[in-house]
């Protein structure tokens, strides 16, 4: 995957980015199911956790944190958990708040730093664990993940073997402009802010008072609506505030468990420009960073493509860890 090439028919980071998320297959065979678990919070909320039910697992836990507004029917979730069940790993997705399906209770939502809300998520799946876990973060999911390793030090050994982060934005400043410009505002952005923006302004009749309703009304920018929704309900000073303090690449060399940062240079709101080098990374980070790929647009073979390159890329990293010969 560190030398991956988009197949013919899929030329520049837009087309792999859609096509992996419309059009590929996430899985072979039957595909996986889920059976729902509902875990409350200490703040009196809930998160839905997915955990895969259509197989048994023999070789160890794996779990994966989605992206913005994901959810464990997403094509990576799929492709994971299809991979998992190969491999004879247990699989769950947990669900950020308001991603399940159902809004959540709280004055909150979730943002691309909450590593307290994923160390709460992966204390509670370790405890049912015999191992340490395996964890992957996708997009937002992964430089949340980064977060709290980061800020977990050594402890985060206890609780997770190595991590994985696919197309994580590292670097937040660097990734809301580009999301915010051109083609991508227009298509990127404005697809987030479709499912976003009615969100929080149901969070607001909720919770009448916690932001300013209109200014999230108006928000045509991933900007504008951190600016208005994410920074003042989670206790940033702003957008800027929110996304220099969330960035996981300052913090890399504070990593003290294996971690994996998988990149492609083309994606369209993560530049290629703006990702760790080696110097930057630290001794604990495998960087792979190839040409092609788009945000998690890893599709390969003929058309409609296929996802399974990916996960088992993914895994196989973890297990050369370890030296453990089995996967998918």
């Amino acid at each position: 995957m560190h030398d991956f090439r988009a197949p013919w028919w899929l030329p520049g980071g837009n087309l792999q980015t859609i096509a992996a998320a419309r059009l590929a297959r996430a899985w072979q065979g039957t595909r996986p199911l889920f059976r729902r678990e509902r875990w409350e919070t200490p703040d009196g909320d809930f998160i839905d956790v997915d955990v895969l039910s259509d197989a048994p697992a023999r070789r160890g836990a794996l779990v994966l944190f989605h992206g913005l507004e994901g959810s464990s029917q997403g094509h990576y979730s799929l492709a994971f958990a299809d991979a998992a069940r190969r491999a004879g790993l247990s699989f769950a997705v947990p669900h950020f708040r308001g991603c399940s399906g159902e809004p959540n209770r709280a004055p909150r939502a979730y943002h691309s730093g909450d590593h307290q809300e994923v160390g709460w998520i992966l204390q509670r799946l370790r405890e049912r664990s015999q191992a340490p876990l395996r964890a992957v973060g996708i997009s937002l999911g992964g430089n949340a993940l980064l977060r709290w390793a980061q800020e977990a030090g050594a402890g985060a050994g206890a609780t997770v073997q190595a991590l994985a982060a696919v197309s994580a934005p590292v670097d937040l400043v660097a990734a809301g402009a580009a999301i915010d410009r051109g083609l991508n505002r227009q298509v990127y952005a404005r697809m987030f802010l479709a499912t976003m923006v009615p969100k929080a302004l149901a969070m607001l009749q909720r919770h009448p008072g916690l932001f300013d309703g209109e200014r999230v009304r108006r928000a045509r920018t991933i900007f504008e609506f951190d600016d208005a929704f994410t920074a003042p309900v989670h206790g940033f000073a702003g957008a800027l505030d929110y996304w220099a303090r969330a960035s996981a690449k300052p913090h890399l060399p504070r990593l003290q468990v294996p971690a994996l940062l998988l990149n492609a240079r083309n994606d369209p709101f993560v530049p290629g420009a703006s990702l760790p080098t080696a110097a930057q990374a630290g001794p604990r980070v495998t960087l792979w960073q190839p040409a092609h790929g788009g945000h998690v647009g890893f599709a390969a073979g003929p058309p409609p493509g296929h996802l399974a390159p990916l996960p088992r890329a993914v895994l196989r990293w973890f297990d050369s860890l370890t030296g453990d010969e089995g996967g998918p």
